[in-house]
């Protein structure tokens, strides 16, 4: 049996690669930062990184890029991150 080299590719989200999408999605993430724990799990998830981590751990979103997923709300274990329909938040 012949032998082929395992070749991976690993893939690096790069903000705002297809230029500013925030202004055409539908729901939008608002973080709640009273409960955030700072577990990061929203910042290692983002498919877009739009997640910002500050320099005491704790995050901010960049709306500019962002296109309202959901992934970061799901992944939240304290529920910290809730999506809401565009134009409607609190």
């Amino acid at each position: 049996m012949k032998k082929y080299p395992i070749i991976t590719s690993i893939s690096y989200p790069k903000k705002g690669a297809m230029g500013k999408t925030g202004t055409w999605r539908v729901f939008k993430p608002i973080l709640d930062q009273n409960k955030c724990v700072k577990c990061l799990q929203c910042w290692i998830y983002c498919p877009e990184a739009t997640i910002i981590r500050k320099e005491d751990n704790s995050v901010e979103i960049d709306y500019e890029y962002c296109k309202g997923c959901g992934v970061c709300a799901n992944v939240c274990p304290t529920k910290a991150i809730t999506m809401v329909r565009e134009g409607e938040e609190k």
